[in-house]
C-alpha cells in the first residue's frame, strides 16, 4: 500500500503474529540498555517465558550530558543476538549513525529503531538511509525499522524520516510514538500529544504505529495507564522497557518494569474486537456528525463577522489586537464553559485557536493564514 509516497510491506516479515489478527497488540520488550551478558540473558529468559517474541535492548545510548552511561557498545550486540536466539526471540536495537548500523548488520541484527534525537535530524536519517541503500536487495528486504517521533511535535519531520528510509528501499517500516519533550512540570516524562500519532495514522493508514508507554510515562506507576490508553486507542503495538533488576539499571531505571510487573500488566492489554457498531452507537455518531456540521457553519459565521470587524478597524485606524478585550472574552467563555461541565483547559485551547484565526484574517484579509 502507498501513502505519502511510502510503499510498505508487513513489519518483521509478517511472521504469523500480526497484531491485527490477534486480540493482543504486538509486544516488544527488553531493557533500556544492554549492561552485561548476564543481565541481557536473565531478562530475555523471563520475557520469553511470558510469550514476548520481540526483544529490544539499547547498545548505544544517546545521553544528554557527557559522563553518564552511554551503552556498552558493539560488544553488546553479541549478547543481544545470542540471548534472543536461545529463547526463540527476534532482537532489535537502536542505531543513530552509519557506524552503529554497519556494526549491527555485521552482528546479524536485522531489526532496528531510530531514536527521537536521530529522527529530528534529517542529516543523520539520510546517513542511515544511505547505508540501507547500499545493501543488496535480498538483505534490504529482510530489514525492519521503527522510527520514533522527533523530540518536538513535528509531524512532517516524522513522515520525512520514514520517507527517506523508504526511498532507500526499506519497506518494512513502522513508527513509535514515545511522546514529545516539554518545558516545565508535567505528569509525564514526555507529553503524549495523542493527536500527532492519530494524524500520522490518518495520513499513512497502512503504517504500523507502536506506542512507547515507558518513555511517555517516565515512571513505573504510570506505564500501565499509558499502555492501556494506547491499546484502547487501537495502536498496533507496544514497546516496553523491562529489566530483570530495574533498581540497578544504568539508565532509565525509574520507568523500567520487572518481568513480574509486566506479567501482571499483560492480561489488561487485550485489544477491543467489537466488530460492527451497535444501532445505539450509530445513532450517537450521526448526532455527532450533525453537531460537527453546525459547528463548522457557526465558525464560518464567526469568521465572517471577524472579517467585517477587521475592515472597520482598518478604516478607523484601530489596532487589530485588543489584549484587554481578549482576556475578558476568554475569562467569560471559560466561566460559561465550566458551568456546562467543560474543562477550562479545553476551552482555552478552543478559543485561543479561534482568536488566532480571527486576528490572522484581520491582519491579512486576502492571504493564507496557515503557518
Amino acid at each position: 500500500m502507498r501513502d505519502e509516497g511510502i510503499t510498505l510491506r508487513p513489519l518483521f516479515g509478517g511472521r504469523g503474529d500480526d497484531a491485527s489478527a490477534s486480540s493482543m497488540p504486538l509486544l516488544l520488550a527488553g531493557p533500556c540498555s544492554a549492561e552485561s551478558e548476564e543481565q541481557v540473558e536473565a531478562t530475555a529468559r523471563d520475557l520469553a517465558a511470558l510469550g514476548i517474541r520481540y526483544f529490544r535492548a539499547g547498545i548505544w545510548k544517546p545521553r544528554t550530558r557527557p559522563g553518564s552511561f552511554e551503552g556498552v557498545g558493539a560488544r553488546g550486540l553479541k549478547w543481544l543476538r545470542k540471548s534472543a536466539s536461545r529463547h526463540g526471540m527476534v532482537p532489535l536495537t537502536e542505531v543513530a549513525n552509519a557506524a552503529h548500523l554497519r556494526a549491527a548488520l555485521r552482528a546479524g541484527i536485522r531489526n532496528f529503531w531510530i531514536g527521537a534525537r536521530t529522527a529530528a535530524n534529517p542529516f543523520a536519517v539520510q546517513e542511515l538511509a544511505d547505508v540501507f541503500a547500499s545493501l543488496p536487495e535480498e538483505e534490504k528486504a529482510d530489514i525492519s525499522i521503527l522510527v520514533k517521533n522527533p523530540v518536538n511535535p513535528d509531524l512532517e519531520l516524522w513522515i520525512g524520516a520514514l520517507q527517506r528510509l523508504n526511498a532507500a528501499g526499506v519497506q518494512r517500516l513502522g513508527a513509535i510514538h514515545r511522546g514529545f519533550g516539554a518545558y516545565g512540570e508535567t505528569i509525564y516524562r514526555n507529553r503524549p500529544e495523542w493527536r500527532l500519532p492519530i494524524e500520522l495514522k490518518r495520513r499513512i493508514p497502512a503504517l504500523p504505529v507502536i506506542c512507547d508507554p515507558s518513555h511517555i510515562a517516565g515512571r513505573r506507576g504510570l506505564v500501565e495507564q499509558v499502555a492501556r490508553q494506547a491499546v484502547a486507542m487501537d495502536f498496533d503495538g507496544l514497546i516496553l522497557e523491562c529489566h530483570c533488576n530495574p533498581e540497578a539499571a544504568l539508565s532509565d531505571k525509574e520507568q523500567q518494569l520487572t518481568p513480574q510487573e509486566l506479567s501482571q500488566l499483560l492480561p489488561t492489554l487485550s485489544k477491543r474486537t467489537g466488530g460492527e457498531a451497535s444501532a445505539a452507537l450509530k445513532a450517537f455518531r450521526e448526532e455527532i456528525d450533525a453537531i460537527d456540521a453546525e459547528i463548522v457553519v457557526l465558525l464560518a459565521r464567526r469568521m465572517a463577522v471577524a472579517d467585517e470587524i477587521g475592515e472597520l478597524k482598518r478604516k478607523e485606524g484601530i489596532p487589530v489586537l485588543q489584549p484587554e478585550r481578549y482576556c475578558s472574552l476568554m475569562e467569560r467563555r471559560v466561566e460559561e464553559a465550566e458551568k456546562l461541565g467543560l474543562s477550562p483547559q479545553f476551552m482555552r485551547k478552543v478559543f485561543s485557536t479561534i482568536h488566532d484565526e480571527s486576528v490572522g484574517r484581520q491582519i491579512n484579509p486576502s492571504g493564507n493564514n496557515e503557518k
